[in-house]
């Protein structure tokens, strides 16, 4: 669970892996310089788990009960400087060749 209020941005500095199209980063074991925004929906717990414990012949038996709690997140965007130079290195390159094209 993230401590932070509802309705707030989160940002997270851990990346482990990013894929746009057939381009893949894998981290080692993060990525540099890469940042995930997210926006917090709520806070809850998730689905009780029941633990039962029981040793035959001792008369032993334990139950237990665990919820977990979690913090519900949707992601706004995700910035990563090696493809965003990649990308505008191509845009710029096309725009360069229809200009040529046309004049």
């Amino acid at each position: 669970m993230l401590a932070v209020e509802e309705g707030s941005t989160v940002e997270l500095e851990r990346v482990l892996l990013v894929g746009e199209g057939d381009k893949i980063l894998v981290g080692s074991p993060t990525i540099d310089g890469a940042k995930v925004f997210a926006k917090v929906n709520n806070h809850g717990r998730g689905k009780k788990i029941l633990v039962y414990r029981y040793k035959s012949k001792a008369r032993y038996s334990n139950k237990l009960g665990h919820r977990q709690h979690f913090t519900n997140i949707t992601i706004e965007r995700i910035d990563v400087p090696e493809l965003k130079s990649k990308t505008t290195r191509k845009n710029s390159d096309t725009n360069t060749e229809e200009n040529q094209d046309g004049a």
